[in-house]
Formats: C-alpha cells, sequence, structure tokens
C-alpha cells in the first residue's frame, strides 16, 4: 500500500518559520561582519579607534538588539509546531 505523498509546496506559516530561524543563525555572523567592518577603515596599518568608531559599535550593537528581539516571538510561537508537520 503507498503512503500518501506529501505536497510540493510548504504551507506558509511553517517555511516563515523556518525562513526565520534561518536569518535568526544569520544574525552573529552579520553581526560579527558589521563590528568587523571599522577595521577595513583604518588607511593605516595600525588600528586605532576614533570617536566615530565607537559610536558605530554601539549603533551597530542596538540595532542587532532591536532585530533580534523582533525575531523572538516569531521564534517562540513555533517552537514545538514544526516537527509535527515534518
Amino acid at each position: 500500500m503507498r503512503r500518501p505523498r506529501r505536497p510540493m509546496f510548504l504551507a506558509r506559516a511553517p517555511y516563515r518559520r523556518r525562513r526565520l530561524r534561518d536569518a535568526a543563525r544569520l544574525l552573529p555572523v552579520v553581526g560579527m561582519l558589521l563590528l568587523l567592518l571599522p577595521l577595513l577603515w583604518a588607511p593605516e596599518a595600525k588600528v586605532s579607534l576614533r570617536s566615530a568608531d565607537v559610536v558605530y559599535f554601539f549603533l551597530v550593537w542596538g540595532v542587532l538588539i532591536a532585530v533580534a528581539a523582533v525575531f523572538a516571538p516569531g521564534l517562540r510561537a513555533g517552537e514545538g509546531s514544526d516537527e509535527e508537520e515534518d
């Protein structure tokens, strides 16, 4: 007896939860790249922090916290439901 075939496309809710989890996994990598970006700005070989660099660090840090706060409710809402639908 044949098992019923799975639909070719996923429902919207599980698909969006998976993409949100993927984005949350990439957030630390993007954050590290953004925090290392001022090292590329240095024109000379020695690296010295200027006040603009410190302000940039705090802005990036704040934006990363805000993005993580936006992602958090969506990650919490779909905690166990994906395994049932897989």
